[in-house]
């Protein structure tokens, strides 16, 4: 009976040793299948990361960024792209045509296929606005050379376009400017040496006509350095409590003959108000705005000067002209350099152009701001705003 009995409980055993290893086995098989989940989760979670950052980087640049894959779609476009192009939607998955209907921007893309490579091309749009970039582009190949996609990069051009055409606009203008009284006074002094200069008469009136132009072009060349001075920030205000009463007193006292000499009448209504400002600046202000009314208002017309407190620590000064008043479409315009309404009457009035727009300079460094008002037929208003002094 011994050895039957052994048997058995050697049978009993093995069992449940199987079942004890196949146990551990499946423990550690769970264990192992937990562990592969849970580092596939963590290459996840690393891959949304590194994702996330890459993002976080690219949406960070300033210059437009645009990948696109094999088949030309859109892969990845960020926030300085989806910004210049004015996209609001997932640009992903599409391509250039579906995205942004740019026959232009699709056929660079092929031509990169070609030349691998694309730097400085420009390219202007005209929505949602005026925009021009340069876009710098390249082929991505892998080892076996074969295309696997494509990366362009936008770069902001539209500042400096803008730049480059005020400048171009500024030279024209000046050069045109320049040119009126040099011209004449060249051809008065060639018409003196010539015979004139025998008949005091006739030498009088030309020297006279030489000295007006002479003048006119010290009056430009004097107008722009003082725009350069305030453009590029080297004018140094005196910031002082300053009677805007007293200076508007001098400058209708100033301008008083040349109203009379068109039998205009000077109408002063400033109270009894103070301003922190530049007084030289300020009466630079008041002269220009005066000027042009005298010059554009209403032959025995009315010119008035006016202020008031706005309840916001700032002071509104009004100049005001009852004569043909500004086309709305030239309100917005009037303060650009050599902006002129109507060019001959302007030319014929003479002056340089630049009287509104240094006032604005000036106004805008006080920490101002300028701004007109006009009814065509109904006259004219140029307002101001400067600080008022702390209490």
């Amino acid at each position: 009976m011994f050895w039957p009995f052994l048997a058995v409980v050697a049978l009993a055993g093995a069992v449940f040793l199987h079942y004890w290893w196949r146990g551990r086995y499946l423990a550690a098989e769970h264990r192992g299948r937990k562990q592969i989940e849970e580092l596939q989760q963590a290459q996840q979670w690393a891959a949304a990361a590194i994702d996330a950052r890459q993002q976080a980087l690219f949406d960070s640049m300033a210059e437009g960024l645009l990948l696109l894959d094999q088949a030309g779609r859109i892969e990845l476009a960020n926030r300085s792209f989806t910004t210049m192009f004015g996209v609001t939607t997932d640009l992903r998955s599409r391509t250039l045509l579906e995205a942004l209907r740019l026959h232009e921007l699709a056929e660079l893309v092929e031509v990169l296929g070609r030349q691998k490579q694309v730097l400085g091309h420009e390219l202007r749009l005209q929505r949602p606005r005026d925009l021009w970039l340069q876009v710098n582009g390249a082929a991505i190949f892998d080892g076996e050379n074969r295309r696997t996609g494509t990366i362009l990069v936008f770069h902001d051009l539209t500042r400096i376009k803008q730049l480059e055409r005020t400048r171009q606009e500024l030279v024209a203008n000046v050069s045109h400017e320049l040119r009126t009284p040099l011209s004449l006074i060249k051809g008065y002094v060639e018409t003196l040496l010539d015979h004139a200069k025998n008949d005091p008469e006739l030498a009088d009136q030309f020297l006279r006509t030489i000295d007006r132009n002479a003048e006119r072009l010290r009056l430009l060349i004097e107008d722009l350095l003082t725009i350069s001075e305030l453009e590029s920030g080297r004018l140094k205000l005196d910031l002082q409590p300053v009677s805007l009463k007293a200076v508007a007193q001098k400058v209708v006292a100033d301008f008083r003959a040349r109203a009379a000499a068109k039998q205009m009448e000077l109408v002063d209504q400033v109270p009894g108000l103070e301003v922190l400002a530049d007084a030289g600046r300020l009466e630079q202000v008041l002269c220009n705005l005066v000027d042009n009314a005298i010059k554009y208002g209403r032959p025995e017309g009315t010119v008035t000067l006016e202020a008031r407190a706005t309840g916001t620590d700032q002071v509104e000064v009004a100049v005001r002209d009852d004569g043909p008043g500004i086309p709305p479409e030239a309100l917005e315009r009037v303060f650009e350099r050599f902006y002129r309404i109507d060019k001959g009457r302007s030319r014929e009035h003479g002056g340089t152009g630049l009287g509104l727009s240094i006032v604005k300079h000036i106004v805008q460094t006080h920490g101002g701001r300028v701004w007109a008002k006009s009814e065509p037929g109904h006259g004219a208003t140029f307002f101001f705003t400067l600080p008022q002094p702390p209490a």
